[in-house]
């Protein structure tokens, strides 16, 4: 922890920070073989199971098989243990829903994966979020507001909790781009953003946000919000892009090509990793390298990525 906020905050770390992640359904699927791999790599991995049972135990109600059903009343359908679920009811069906919907009234200060944008989506599905924002609606503005003021008593509830990083998420791009488009993004969620972060920020706290899809056109938006590091994806974004936005300018935290991982060979892993470094590293920092890690990616190509990260993580250009 005390590398990535060194790196996010240009402070000379003495090496690039990197994160290993596996998604639940990887140890459930490799097992003993995958803890063993893993004890082998204390200075990367850290945390490993003891078992696969722990894991089990350990699974947030999403990666559990079957059906949940979360605070705003969205249900969640899980099809395969350590995966995790998708929306399939949207408790706010129609325009007169979304002024009716009450916020709920937990106050466990629980900001989960998806907390503003995707919330939406889980709120109305995809397409009826989609005509709200092509319409530019009342009730959208109604709806924002609801969710953005839960996600603000969350986060003042969850401030003590946080050391001196606070990690938030939300995926804002699809493949190609901002479904809603970077404009819209700006008019209706940017504030949003600015307001949670500023909860951290005042507090003194670094904030770490993680975003999949292609969101290169928002990442400086990210950052005037106060997002002191961003988790980009390589593929989405485009490493010269990256470059290009990021470098020296906007701290990230590498999501490496996860799409690669379960096809390339151990050497094009490695190109693949030093590229990467190569082009972004600066020694005052600004970049981190995260590697997440499904079941689709044999066992000797995940070994072949972590030798390169811990090679180059003390890459010094």
């Amino acid at each position: 922890m005390d590398e990535m906020v060194r790196a996010m905050t240009y402070q000379y770390p003495e090496r690039i920070p990197v994160w290993v992640n596996f998604l639940p359904a990887t140890w459930l699927h490799y097992g003993e073989e995958l803890i063993r791999l893993a004890k082998e790599y204390p200075d990367l991995i850290y945390n490993v199971p003891e078992s696969v049972e722990q894991v089990r135990q350990n699974m947030a109600p999403t990666y559990r098989l079957g059906e949940y059903t979360d605070e705003w009343g969205c249900v969640w359908k899980n099809l395969e243990e350590g995966m995790d679920a998708y929306v399939v009811e949207h408790p706010v069906k129609t325009r007169e829903d979304i002024r009716r919907l009450k916020v709920p009234e937990n106050r466990d200060g629980q900001l989960p994966h998806g907390l503003m944008y995707l919330r939406l989506l889980y709120l109305r599905g995809f397409e009826e979020a989609m005509i709200d924002f092509a319409e530019e609606c009342e009730e959208l503005d109604i709806l924002i507001d609801k969710v953005l003021a839960y996600n603000l008593r969350q986060a003042e509830i969850a401030l003590p909790r946080w050391g001196e990083m606070v990690i938030l998420g939300d995926d804002l791009g699809m493949q190609n781009g901002l479904a809603i488009g970077a404009e819209r993004w700006r008019k209706y969620l940017k504030p949003c953003f600015q307001k949670i972060f500023g909860v951290f920020r005042r507090a003194g706290k670094c904030v770490y946000m993680h975003t999949d899809g292609r969101v290169i056109d928002i990442l400086p938006d990210l950052a005037e919000c106060g997002a002191n590091m961003v988790n980009p994806q390589y593929r989405a974004n485009g490493l010269d892009d990256l470059v290009r936005v990021c470098k020296g300018k906007i701290p990230i935290n590498l999501d490496l090509d996860r799409q690669l991982y379960p096809f390339a060979t151990p050497s094009q892993l490695d190109d693949h990793v030093r590229e990467a470094v190569e082009a972004l590293y600066l020694p005052q920092g600004g970049l981190g390298i995260n590697l997440e890690l499904n079941y689709d990616v044999p066992l000797q190509n995940m070994a072949a990525l972590f030798d390169a990260v811990r090679k180059y993580r003390e890459y010094k250009g």
